[in-house]
């Protein structure tokens, strides 16, 4: 079994070329591809993309549902690895999601903690080793079989925001194994820097409640925005 990693960008020049240099050098052959969903980028996120050795998957439709579905169907890998350009996982992530995968489970992630030294941040990122369905998001970066992805549809492209959540419950309706690997992997702060870390709790919360309660996608987003720079 190999992997398909699938990165969705939008304007991500800084930081999606050394991504995806780790990510060859510590996947090695157990990594297939590295694909990278591009959204029409206006900067060099493509060509450093591409300089680095990704395949570049361009996606007409801006947003990270869309953007994950359209990697994994040009995926070749057995395995999927959604990643976001601003989270970097442990160096052992290849041998992890094989091990992980070949005991048995189906999908899983890992723990996270931030690049900087901030007690609320890491008691927000204590939670991340938990299976609560608030303590989860893409920032975990998730894996999963191809197959059972296809099975359950991929991401639900209605959800402009929240796509993981969404998945992830429809996930558990299936009663799929599921693990998270108690190791972090390093998201960056970089909007808690810009925001300060209460308005964003602020925003995740009001978000996520939003969502729980069926508001439609739009509307979720366009309050999570409002409230964040």
């Amino acid at each position: 079994m190999r992997i398909s990693i699938v990165i969705p960008v939008l304007n991500e020049a800084e930081r999606i070329g050394p991504l995806v240099r780790y990510l060859q050098s510590n996947g090695g052959s157990l990594v297939l591809e590295i694909l990278v969903a591009d959204a029409g980028s206006t900067d060099e996120t493509v060509l450093n993309a591409t300089e680095a050795g990704a395949k570049i998957v361009q996606c007409p439709v801006r947003g990270r549902a869309a953007q994950m579905n359209a990697g994994a169907r040009a995926a070749q890998g057995e395995i999927l690895y959604f990643i976001h350009a601003d989270t970097i996982p442990p160096d052992t992530f290849a041998f992890d999601i094989q091990s992980v995968i070949k005991a048995g489970y189906e999908m899983g992630c890992y723990r996270y903690v931030f690049d900087i030294n901030h007690l609320m941040l890491k008691i927000n990122a204590y939670f991340t080793r938990f299976h609560w369905i608030w303590c989860q998001g893409g920032d975990k970066t998730f894996f999963i079989r191809k197959s059972v992805f296809d099975q359950l549809g991929g991401y639900n492209e209605y959800y402009s925001i929240m796509e993981e959540y969404d998945f992830l419950l429809r996930a558990r309706k299936g009663n799929l194994p599921f693990y998270i690997i108690p190791k972090n992997a390093i998201v960056s702060a970089r909007k808690y820097r810009k925001n300060g870390w209460l308005r964003v709790q602020l925003a995740n919360l009001v978000a996520f409640n939003l969502f729980r309660w069926g508001a439609q996608p739009g509307r979720v987003k366009g309050v999570y925005q409002w409230m964040l720079k």
